[in-house]
């Protein structure tokens, strides 16, 4: 079975669209902050900002950061043909942002006490792809 298939016959994995310098810059330990100053959308760097944001114990500063990269995350997703549900597998390496953002959404409501977008959050993570939430701690 590719990405492109689903054993259901659902709709097809989504696989959003490799961003190599904004990832380079992440990962060579660029500051988040710079990061998405350059690049606005990249759900990356606004989920790398939630999760720096939930070690230093500032939930909703996380919330707010990790809601942005959810939702720059939607629009990418969109615009890759996702139509709101099927499979956003974590084992495709641009996925891996909106997913985080969307693990540190869940994290960040539960710390402030938002029960059902804690369950709703962990839900869609487990939906997009079941692996994704124990890579992400949240299983």
């Amino acid at each position: 079975m590719t990405l492109q298939e689903n054993l259901f016959g659902g709709p097809p994995a989504t696989q959003l669209p490799d961003r190599p310098e904004a990832q380079a810059a992440l990962e060579s330990g660029t500051e988040p902050a710079k990061v998405v100053t350059r690049w606005p959308d990249f759900s990356e760097g606004w989920a790398a900002l939630a999760e720096l944001a939930l070690t230093e114990n500032n939930p909703v500063a996380a919330y707010a950061y990790a809601r942005t990269g959810y939702h720059r995350g939607l629009d990418q997703l969109r615009r890759a043909g996702w139509k709101g549900h099927g499979p956003i597998p974590w084992s495709h390496r641009p996925n891996r942002g909106f997913l985080r953002a969307l693990a540190a959404l869940a994290r960040a409501a539960e710390a402030i006490g938002e029960t059902e977008e804690y369950e709703r959050c962990s839900q869609f993570l487990a939906d997009s792809d079941p692996k994704a939430p124990a890579q992400l701690g949240l299983g």
